[in-house]
Formats: C-alpha cells, sequence, structure tokens
C-alpha cells in the first residue's frame, strides 16, 4: 500500500528540494517518503536532517540492541514506513537480518536472548501511552548495559516514537526498502504494507 501522503508530496522543484533530492538519492538510492513531506519546511527540514545525522553518530549502545529498540517500537506504534526502512538500516549495517526479521514478533520468536528480550519490552514500555516502564525495567538494564548505554537506548526509543508518530500521521507507508522480506506488524497480524 502506498503512502497516503496526509500532508502532500512538495514537487521538490525548488533549489532546496532538488538539494534534497539529490542527498537522498546519495544516501538512500531513492527519496524516502518523509523527504517530501519535510521538505515543506526547510528549518525544520535542516532540523531534523542534522539531529539525525548526529542520531547516527551514538555508540555507546550495541548497534543490534539499538535496531531490535526501534524497531520493537516501530511495530507498537504500527509505522509500516518505520520498520521497512529499519529492516534497510540493518541491512546496510551488516546486522542479522534472520533475526532482525522477527522482531515484530519477538515475544514469539526463540531467537533472542535475554538481554535482547529485555532492551524490546523496554521500547514496548516506553512507547505505550502512557510508559509502562519500571524502576525494574531500568535497573536491570543499567546493571547489563551500563548506565550511558541505558541513556542511549531510551533516547533512541524516544526518537523512534516522534520519527513513526510523524510518519503515521503524515500517512506514510512502507517504501519498499525491505523487499527482501515482508514484516508483520507487532500485535495486529497484519503485513506491513498491507
Amino acid at each position: 500500500m502506498p503512502s497516503t501522503f496526509r500532508i502532500p508530496r512538495n514537487d521538490m522543484s525548488s533549489p532546496f528540494g532538488r538539494l534534497v533530492v539529490a542527498i537522498c538519492r546519495r544516501l538512500y538510492g531513492e527519496v524516502p517518503d518523509n523527504a517530501y513531506v519535510l521538505a515543506h519546511d526547510r528549518k525544520v527540514a535542516w532540523s531534523v536532517f542534522g539531529f539525525e545525522r548526529k542520531v547516527a553518530g551514538w555508540d555507546a549502545l550495541d548497534p543490534h540492541l539499538k535496531s531490535y529498540a526501534v524497531m520493537a517500537s516501530a511495530a507498537v506504534i504500527g509505522c509500516s514506513w518505520c520498520l521497512d526502512f529499519g529492516y534497510y538500516v540493518a541491512h546496510e549495517d551488516g546486522l542479522n537480518l534472520d533475526k532482525v526479521r522477527e522482531v515484530p514478533r519477538w515475544r514469539q520468536s526463540d531467537v533472542f536472548s535475554p538481554l535482547e528480550r529485555e532492551v524490546m519490552g523496554y521500547a514496548e514500555a516506553m512507547t505505550a501511552t502512557p510508559p509502562t516502564v519500571t524502576d525494574e525495567m531500568s535497573t536491570s538494564l543499567r546493571e547489563q548495559l551500563g548506565t550511558p548505554a541505558l541513556v542511549e537506548l531510551t533516547m533512541i526509543i524516544a526518537v523512534e516514537n516522534e520519527r513513526s508518530r510523524f510518519n503515521c500521521a503524515a500517512g506514510l507507508a512502507s517504501q519498499g526498502y525491505s523487499d527482501v522480506c515482508e514484516l508483520p506488524l507487532a500485535g495486529t497480524g497484519t503485513v506491513m504494507g498491507r
């Protein structure tokens, strides 16, 4: 199912739009649908792009755990665009794609370690409205990961909530980044993009 663009696609014909297109094509081979939406407001777009570039440099948390947390959060929100793009990022980062495919249904899967399960449970608890994070969750993860990694984990889940909620509100859907597989959305029984 293609994006519905509740916020219309920018035609990208302005100098700024053409710059965004050139950068996106160099980085991703195509323009992500959310870039078409963000390009309506240059200040917002530059702020988001700059922030995302800084987020990509965070390195206190194991990249596998980060990927699982991001995708678990996106699955709770139901953002097929974010799951699709998350799979692409995991692929580009050389992560274990067999495990990444299982994230939206991690509770039923037997491929994850106890720590990975705790990270995804924490991501779901943070994403719930209202959040359901407990002292025990935080203490256990801090003991296993260390405080800097727990801070990064907490913030990357918060960032993914912002991404997923923006993309869902804007009407964005799976764009085909994960054409290698289809990812079932957690708790819905549906398949991404359908």
